[in-house]
């Protein structure tokens, strides 16, 4: 399931894995920090998402971090924080191999999601392709006009009670390439916080399996206590981000902590 290194990182690489019947592991970013970010890369994640919903990261950070995630050889994706055709234009401008809008509720958000993805006359994605990092600040101009549309992996996350009722129409989409399953948002919408195997939320995130391999579109989550990354690609998800930066560290030093940290003595 791994990319190859270096050249499969370049603008649709990612896209062109999961065409030819590859599967994706990558993991969140929410520490805005390029050098986690570069280096998660180097440990060989085939991409990493910089989370721009559940983080402080602005644009100069995200930047920052995309630089770092391609020198390490993985792929970039970016969750804008809503599906605002200002966030996208200016992550897509960046060259991000695809890009991530939460709570995609209908067809009509997911065509929307669509054209602010993409250059006239498929959308209206602003155009400055002489300037921008993703055609190499104009050097790669005419090839980055031609294969931007389609290079671009464009992911539309399915999370509330009302995303789960619409998902065949949204992953039947005209350029929606994959829905990304939230099951912590999913499980809070359906009146289940915290609890993202209740099985009413099992019951929803079954729905919208089969509603988007109907579509033939691709799939992507998150792993839960009940299914865990390789139980998800085992049930034929292209895309599992693992887990966060954040998360990672978190555990790591409280394990150091507990396993290290002198107890107090007794007086």
């Amino acid at each position: 399931m791994t990319l190859a290194r270096g050249p499969a990182s370049r603008l649709g690489g990612l896209k062109a894995h999961l065409r030819a019947g590859g599967q994706a592991f990558g993991c969140f970013l929410n520490s805005g920090s390029p050098s986690v970010a570069e280096m998660m890369a180097a440990a060989g994640y085939d991409c990493l998402m910089i989370d721009a919903e559940h983080s402080p990261i602005g644009i100069e950070t995200m930047h920052a971090m995309a630089t770092a995630i391609r020198s390490g050889g993985a792929s970039t994706l970016v969750r804008v924080p809503a599906m605002d055709p200002v966030a996208i234009k200016l992550a897509l401008d960046l060259g991000v191999d695809g890009i991530m809008a939460p709570a995609i509720n209908s067809a009509a958000e997911a065509r929307a999601f669509v054209a602010a993805c993409r250059y006239p006359p498929e959308g209206h994605r602003g155009v400055a392709v002489p300037v921008i990092r993703a055609s190499a600040y104009g050097f790669n101009a005419a090839d980055y006009i031609r294969e931007a549309n389609d290079a671009l992996l464009v992911i539309a996350q399915i999370e509330t009670a009302r995303g789960v009722a619409e998902a065949e129409a949204i992953a039947a989409t005209p350029g929606i390439d994959l829905c990304f399953i939230g099951p912590h948002d999913l499980s809070a919408s359906l009146g289940h916080m915290g609890q993202p195997d209740h099985p009413e939320a099992k019951a929803a995130i079954g729905r919208v399996e089969g509603a988007v391999r109907k579509a033939k579109c691709w799939l992507g989550t998150i792993p839960t206590a009940s299914r865990a990354a390789d139980r998800l690609f085992a049930d034929g998800y292209e895309l599992v981000l693992g887990s966060a930066d954040l998360a990672i560290l978190r555990e790591a030093v409280r394990a150091q902590v507990e396993r290290y940290k002198p107890t107090p003595r007794s007086s």
